[in-house]
């Protein structure tokens, strides 16, 4: 009896340092996750994704722990884990940045490099900051493709002059004539200063003769992010 619960009961200073541990790794990620939600920029956004981002990190030093230097252990829990086949996708990079990121103080944490994990967490939590204050990798221009259509007689000359005068890069993509029906689509690319200009261009097509529909699309890549 007295063995078990020898074998049952943890030193206090193990049980301390995985107490602390724990409760830093929970920290860590919810500092991480603030971090996510702060610069997250886009509509892919998934509520869940900073909840995971949290639990990640203790999840991982909870694995830690468990090894605690075992090499067969460790090697036992690599072949269970190549079981799991994760099954939702990553739609943006920067979320696997994230999930990097957990992971790496969720193994310093749980190998007792408290200090490099704060650290280490500040520090990234500073660039990525810096990165989303400054737009860092955002486009320099803006994509916009104009749709024109209506119906005969209509004034191409009067189209083309309006695009043609407008302080962008125009391409025209395809020019259909259908019976009495027809449709322009155009594709500009803006300064960012000048995007704002793209509206005025709409209006003013949308009074030329014989144009019925105006419609202005944003291609996905040139979306917020």
């Amino acid at each position: 009896m007295n063995r078990l619960i020898a074998v049952i009961l943890v030193p206090p200073d193990q049980l301390m340092n995985f107490g602390i541990s724990l409760l830093l790794a929970i920290l860590l990620g919810l500092g991480i996750a603030a971090v996510y939600r702060y610069t997250h920029r886009g509509l892919n956004y998934e509520s869940s994704f900073p909840a995971t981002l949290v639990l990640l990190t203790p999840i991982v030093t909870l694995v830690m722990f468990f090894i605690q230097g075992d090499l067969v252990l460790s090697l036992g829990l690599v072949g269970s884990l190549s079981i799991i086949r994760f099954r939702t996708p990553i739609k943006d990079t920067r979320d696997m940045v994230f999930l990097f990121w957990t992971i790496a103080i969720g193994l310093g944490v749980g190998t007792h490099h408290w200090t490099y994990a704060v650290l280490a967490t500040l520090f990234l939590a500073l660039v990525v900051s810096v990165f989303y204050l400054t737009k860092y990798g955002r486009q320099l221009q803006s994509e916009y493709i104009l749709i024109v259509g209506g119906a005969m007689p209509y004034n191409y000359q009067a189209i083309e002059h309006i695009t043609g005068n407008t302080p962008a890069q125009v391409q025209l993509r395809s020019h259909e004539i259908d019976g009495e029906n027809w449709e322009l689509t155009y594709e500009f690319r803006f300064e960012r200063k000048l995007e704002q200009r793209i509206q005025q261009l709409a209006g003013e097509v949308r009074q030329v003769e014989g144009v019925r529909k105006v419609s202005l699309l944003t291609p996905q890549l040139t979306l917020p992010m």
